[in-house]
């Protein structure tokens, strides 16, 4: 496995030689150069890493054009908000077995959903309201109150401090409520992250004022 592997690395080398601007090409004998390190045991990112290195970052007939940063950019959205969330959720660990609909809204996780959801949401925006008012703070310049709040729904996103938090509170209690508080986190951070998003993208927008 390994030496295959390494003779697609020699390929992907090559092509970085030659000055080959295909990014489907690379990819092609990318995924084999993967596969072949995850079946030999070891750690597949490598494989990642090398791929990435054998991208050329500048084509020389066209300057302005990166063949690697247009890679990055095709894939942002789709890792941001679909491959770390899973990845997230995959390492919370998180048995979805034997929780219903009644054991979600016991006192546990249905306090940590309404703390994380409803009360990082008031408080934030509460205190910016607060101090907008009384002068201490000023709008940021193009925003409206609606952009604000939504900014204050995505504040309910927690994980790895909400979970630090929790392992404390419980520690001597039992894994029983740590796993019901994880699932209180990640219920509240989607329903925050949906709602701010959906907020945020649907809020007028303000055009910043003339200089």
């Amino acid at each position: 496995s390994l030496s295959v592997a390494g003779s697609m690395l020699l390929i992907l080398f090559l092509l970085n030689r030659l000055k080959v601007m295909d990014i489907p090409t690379y990819l092609f004998f990318g995924v084999i150069m993967w596969a072949s390190v995850l079946k030999s045991g070891v750690h597949a990112t490598l494989a990642g890493v090398l791929l990435a290195m054998m991208i050329p970052m500048r084509d020389p007939d066209n300057p302005q054009r990166s063949p690697l940063l247009e890679l990055e950019h095709s894939l942002q959205s789709t890792v941001a908000f679909f491959i770390v969330p899973v990845f997230a959720f995959a390492n919370a660990g998180v048995p979805l077995a034997g929780f219903t609909l009644e054991r979600i809204l016991s006192p546990v996780p249905l306090g940590v959903i309404l703390g994380l959801f409803l009360g990082k949401q008031l408080g934030v925006f509460s205190a910016c309201w607060l101090f907008i008012k009384l002068g201490w703070a000023k709008m940021p310049s193009g925003t409206n109150w609606l952009q604000l709040y939504g900014i204050a729904l995505l504040t309910g996103i927690g994980f790895t401090m909400s979970l630090f938090i929790a392992s404390l509170a419980f520690e001597h209690v039992g894994q029983e409520y740590i796993k019901e508080v994880r699932l209180g986190i990640l219920i509240a951070s989607f329903l925050s992250a949906v709602a701010g998003y959906l907020i945020l993208r649907h809020a007028p927008a303000n055009p910043p004022p003339d200089k």
